[in-house]
């Protein structure tokens, strides 16, 4: 029988696998960066002054920052989601349709006057979301692990039929519907429900702080837990995983259904922390950006809080970028992509590197244990 060391002191990845992913992005990105520059320069803008523009409209004052913050929340949120899948080796795509499954849920509980207090209200709300989401999630996270389904194909599918039963949902006569509108959307949450704006003049809400928060304890999880453990062997050797005696279905299937909780938080705090109500298209590729945000972070949960917070700080700069140069938003896409592609290419000698260690810490561990 293997003897399997407690969770953390086998060192998958170590620190300095650590510190070399950490490197391998920031360089990612910095290619990114340096590739975007050549393509604004192409265009006829000085790539320097369409930068500064950028970090002018990202953090050149208290209500900009404010801006980076809000957008930031659901990427936390969904990026930590889908961080954990790849972490197992999954690649949980359904973050958008999670988001909608979720929002629906917090809007039903949220048009409910529910006589009670208004955190009590709120935590129904978000408890609903997370329900919604999960049962959402689980369709995928079961034909992946009982069925061998492929994950991509069905979460991306699903997305789509996320997006479609919502419009339905808020299209009269629904119940969730507000009838008599110019655009299909459902009612208006309730006042108890609704979060509180933290800094005055903006929509800066509490989500951003969750979110953060979210991320450091995943973090935990994946380094300090049994369940960390589990999820880090299925992602670096799924055959020495069954070996070693972890149910590799159920452990596949907690790491989606959690990955499908965490997109439908965040679209719960898109509800109840700004929309106020449920929109046809309200999020509108916000949870694909959260898969963005996950790969650029290499699956780590801290790093997602660092690309969320770029990925955020590039769409709020954007638009003063290309009022200042002219230079078009698509081009802050372009950017993440470039981004995003280079941290992948940068990361896959990386990770086979890292699948040779695990096979060698493998055979000790038979030769010693067995």
């Amino acid at each position: 029988m293997i003897k399997l060391k407690k969770p953390g002191s086998i060192d998958l990845p170590g620190i300095g696998e650590v510190v070399l992913s950490s490197v391998r992005t920031l360089s990612g990105v910095l290619l990114g960066l340096l590739a975007g520059a050549v393509l604004i320069s192409i265009s006829g803008v000085n790539p320097f002054t369409a930068y500064a523009a950028m970090l002018e409209g990202a953090i050149g004052s208290p209500y900009a920052f404010a801006n980076v913050l809000v957008r930031a929340s659901p990427l936390l949120f969904a990026g930590v989601g889908v961080a954990i899948g790849i972490k197992a080796g999954v690649w949980n795509i359904g973050a958008e349709g999670y988001m909608y499954a979720g929002a629906i849920g917090a809007t039903m509980v949220g048009i409910a006057p529910i006589p009670v207090h208004p955190l009590v209200h709120i935590l129904l709300s978000v408890l609903a979301a997370v329900a919604f989401a999960s049962i959402w999630g689980f369709i995928p996270a079961f034909l992946r692990a009982y069925k061998g389904l492929n994950e991509v194909v069905t979460t991306i599918m699903l997305n789509y039929v996320a997006i479609a039963f919502t419009s339905w949902l808020v299209h009269p006569p629904n119940f969730l519907a507000e009838p008599d509108t110019f655009f299909p959307m459902s009612r208006m949450i309730a006042p108890t429900v609704k979060l509180p704006y933290l800094m005055r003049g903006t929509s800066l809400h509490s989500g951003f702080i969750f979110g953060i928060i979210s991320c450091i304890l995943f973090y935990l999880i994946l380094r300090y837990t049994p369940f960390g453990f589990r999820t880090r062997m299925l992602g670096v050797n799924l055959e020495a995983a069954r070996y070693a005696g972890v149910n590799v279905k159920r452990q596949i299937l907690l790491v989606m259904v959690i990955g499908a909780a965490m997109g439908g938080i965040a679209g719960a705090f898109e509800v109840l922390g700004l929309k106020s109500r449920l929109y046809m298209d309200f999020v509108s590729g916000v949870g694909y950006e959260g898969v963005a945000v996950a790969l650029l972070s290499n699956g780590n949960p801290l790093g997602v809080i660092v690309s969320a917070f770029f990925f955020s700080a590039l769409k709020a700069g954007g638009a003063t970028m290309s009022i200042r140069t002219g230079v078009g938003k698509p081009m802050v896409l372009v950017i993440e992509a470039l981004c995003v592609l280079f941290v992948i290419a940068l990361g896959y000698k990386g990770k086979k590197r890292l699948k040779r260690k695990f096979k060698r810490n493998e055979k000790k561990v038979l030769n010693d244990d067995i």
